[in-house]
C-alpha cells in the first residue's frame, strides 16, 4: 500500500508541473485541497441500522482536464465514516443468550477516488459538474463504542482485526465550481458514497457502511 501512496502522491506533483505549462484552465492538471464533514450511516445485514454520525474528510483533491467539460477527478484524503447500528450478539452461556447491543463504528480511511468530473460551460463564472466513478478506500483506524441493555459496555475498543483493509464504494456527485483570479477556483457540492463491499472481516453479518459529503475545496 506504501508504494501505491508514493506513486500517487507523484502523480500529483507531475500533474502540478505539467499543469503549469497549460495555456487554459480548462486542459492539464489542476490541484486543490478540500475538506469537509460526511452524514454516515451502516447497514448490516443481521441487525439494522440506528441513524446517522458525523465524521470528517480532509485531504488534497485533482482534475485531469482532458476536454474543455470533461475531467478524470481523482483525489487523496483522510476520511472518517462513522455510523450506528442495532445488532443481536449471542453469548456463549449455558443455555446460550441473545443480547441487543447497540453499535457505533468509527472508521478511518485514506480515500482515493478514481471518477468522471462532466461539467457545463462557464455561466456567470460558474460551472455546474456531475460527478461519477469508484472509491477505493484503505483502513487505518477502526474504533467502536458499544452498549448492552441501556448501560454502556466498552468506550473507543480498538476492532482494527475485525475491520478489512479495503473497501469499495460507488461515487455520485453534483456540485459548482465558482472563478476567482487567475485559474483559481472555490468546489462546493454533494457526494452520495455508496459502500459495496463488507467492512468486517465477519462472513456471517455482511456490513456496509455510507456517507454523504458536503463537500468543500479551493482548486489552484
Amino acid at each position: 500500500m506504501k508504494h501505491t501512496l508514493i506513486g500517487i502522491l507523484l502523480l500529483f506533483v507531475t500533474g502540478s508541473v505539467f499543469a503549469q505549462d497549460s495555456s487554459s484552465p480548462y486542459y492539464g492538471f489542476r490541484l486543490g485541497l478540500t475538506a469537509h464533514p460526511t452524514i454516515g450511516w451502516v447497514k448490516p445485514q443481521v441487525g439494522k441500522s440506528n441513524g446517522v454520525s458525523l465524521g470528517f474528510s480532509y485531504g488534497l483533491m485533482g482534475d485531469f482536464n482532458f476536454a474543455e467539460n470533461y475531467s478524470f477527478a481523482t483525489g487523496l484524503t483522510i476520511t472518517t465514516i462513522n455510523g450506528k447500528s442495532t445488532q443481536i450478539i449471542t453469548q456463549e452461556t449455558n443455555p446460550p443468550t441473545q443480547t441487543p447491543y447497540e453499535l457505533k463504528y468509527k472508521l478511518q480511511y485514506i480515500e482515493v477516488p478514481l471518477t468522471v468530473k462532466l461539467k457545463t460551460v462557464r455561466i456567470n463564472d460558474v460551472r455546474w459538474y456531475g460527478q461519477f466513478g469508484l472509491s477505493n478506500d484503505f483502513n487505518i483506524g477502526a474504533k467502536q463504542d458499544a452498549d448492552a441493555g441501556g448501560k454502556s459496555s466498552s468506550r473507543d475498543e480498538n476492532i482494527s482485526k475485525s475491520i478489512k483493509l479495503y473497501r469499495a464504494g460507488l461515487i455520485l456527485g453534483a456540485g459548482a465550481e465558482f472563478d476567482l483570479s487567475g485559474n483559481a477556483s472555490i468546489a462546493a457540492g454533494l457526494t452520495y458514497n455508496n459502500g459495496f463491499t463488507n467492512i468486517t472481516t465477519n462472513k456471517s453479518n455482511n456490513i456496509r457502511n455510507h456517507y454523504l459529503g458536503i463537500n468543500f475545496g479551493v482548486f489552484f
